[in-house]
């Protein structure tokens, strides 16, 4: 919707009884307040504490520090609706709509540590210099049964067939077909959304999917990654299982993981900057690879956000662990695909699938800017598999969380507060992992040491 007459037209066309005005969080958890429609349309203020972006994923609030502080007063943030993310929520009985909102302070500011706001601000710093980057992500998720007691591991679903699915179905047609019914019913709730998926195939793990999005502009991709995560979840549990995005949920399973594929356009002309008028790859194209290995290592923490990440990222898992890169090869962290000149992009591949889609893809695609702003050359490319060396990437959440504060370069394009407020959110939440003994404590531990 173009403005509030149409968006009140839209919604009496259809009965909307109920609006879901929702924000991401920095875990990127829904966040927000539901309202009669009538409410919604009548130019009410919406509004939220600051602090709901100062909890870690378990709900607990870190100790201050230095850089990490809480707003005195807890003050209001209001909640801006996007009118052009209005659409359906197709899961619910009463006709209910949703729409994703921007933050701002009193004064109507931006708030720059808000995960949307800081995928805008990267967006600004490619306007400035006339470009405008396109992205497309692939989501891997695995389905797993239902399981209400966290000591016990997870386990693939029953299919359509009655058994469990195994692994090692890696575009598996049959592997998709067991899940029939609950594919329909996210192409039909993605569909009563606007949400469009380019393509749907079966991973490696046991039960493990992967959706590919169509190309497009940053924000809107971030805006559909976000729904359809909510989207996915649904329809599972409508089927009585459940969707994750965890970035390792099994044990000696494949990790799951979100690819993202980046190009960059000059807003005038169309074309890609990352090719010569000859078809030859620019200067730009080499200077954005050598950001992304000189920078995402450093940014590893907004693409792999939890303790968690760190399990996907292991060598012998299908994920790469170093910050090489090649053309059309898989083991380097940034893969060139095979493509047309006008199609030339960088596939970040590390990333997983539980890290905030407007975090990562600012990461990714900020890190790739500072490389040609500061003329960063890359290593010559890898002809070889890339994973056969050392790891050239943080081991764990804590080493992550350092090298991010400790880059100068990102104060300039993230800013200080969210540094600050992302990095105390991080440490928080590994505090309290600290604070749980593990099965593997108990098994080795408890009668040999």
């Amino acid at each position: 919707m173009a403005n509030w007459k149409e968006a009140a037209q839209w919604l009496r066309a259809r009965g909307i009884e109920d609006i879901e005005c929702i924000t991401p969080d920095l875990a990127g958890v829904p966040r927000g307040k539901m309202m009669p429609t009538s409410k919604f349309t009548s130019n009410t203020s919406l509004a939220l504490p600051s602090a709901i972006y100062r909890h870690t994923i378990s709900g607990e609030y870190p100790e201050e520090t230095e850089s990490f502080r809480y707003e005195p007063r807890d003050s209001d943030l209001k909640l801006v609706p996007d009118l052009s993310t209005l659409s359906v929520v197709p899961w619910e009985s009463d006709p209910t709509a949703q729409v994703i909102c921007d933050i701002v302070n009193s004064d109507g500011e931006e708030v720059s540590y808000t995960p949307r706001n800081v995928l805008k601000r990267i967006m600004g710093l490619y306007r400035e210099r006339g470009w405008k980057p396109v992205v497309a992500p692939e989501i891997e998720f695995y389905l797993v049964a239902k399981n209400d007691d966290p000591d016990y591991p997870l386990h693939p679903p029953k299919g359509r067939s009655g058994r469990s699915i195994l692994g090692g179905q890696g575009y598996s047609i049959a592997g998709i077909n067991e899940f029939d019914e609950l594919i329909d019913d996210i192409y039909h709730f993605s569909e009563k959304q606007g949400l469009e998926i380019d393509t749907l195939i079966h991973e490696e793990g046991p039960a493990q999917l992967e959706i590919n999005l169509r190309h497009g502009d940053p924000i809107e991709l971030a805006d559909q990654v976000f729904m359809f995560k909510r989207t996915i979840r649904e329809a599972a549990l409508k089927h009585g299982i459940y969707a994750t995005f965890m970035a390792k949920p099994m044990q000696s399973q494949p990790g799951s993981a979100m690819h993202i594929h980046q190009s960059v356009v000059n807003i005038v002309t169309g074309k890609n900057v990352f090719t010569n008028p000859d078809g030859s790859p620019s200067p730009e194209f080499f200077h954005f690879i050598g950001g992304m290995q000189r920078y995402v290592p450093n940014s590893l923490a907004m693409l792999a956000p939890y303790v968690n990440s760190y399990r996907r990222l292991a060598p012998n898992m299908s994920c790469p662990v170093n910050n090489a890169w090649g053309y059309d090869n898989r083991t380097t962290a940034f893969r060139v695909p095979v493509s047309d000149s006008q199609a030339r992009r960088v596939e970040n591949r590390l990333p997983s699938s539980d890290a905030n889609p407007y975090l990562a893809l600012a990461a990714s695609l900020a890190s790739g800017l500072l490389g040609i702003m500061k003329k960063v050359e890359p290593t010559a490319p890898t002809e070889d598999s890339a994973n056969e060396g050392s790891i050239d990437l943080p081991r764990g959440l804590l080493e992550a969380i350092a090298l991010m504060e400790d880059e100068p370069a990102f104060e300039e394009v993230f800013g200080k507060d969210f540094i600050g407020i992302y990095a105390g959110v991080k440490r928080g939440e590994f505090e309290t992992f600290m604070q749980v003994i593990s099965p593997w404590e108990r098994e080795f531990l408890l009668l040999n040491v």
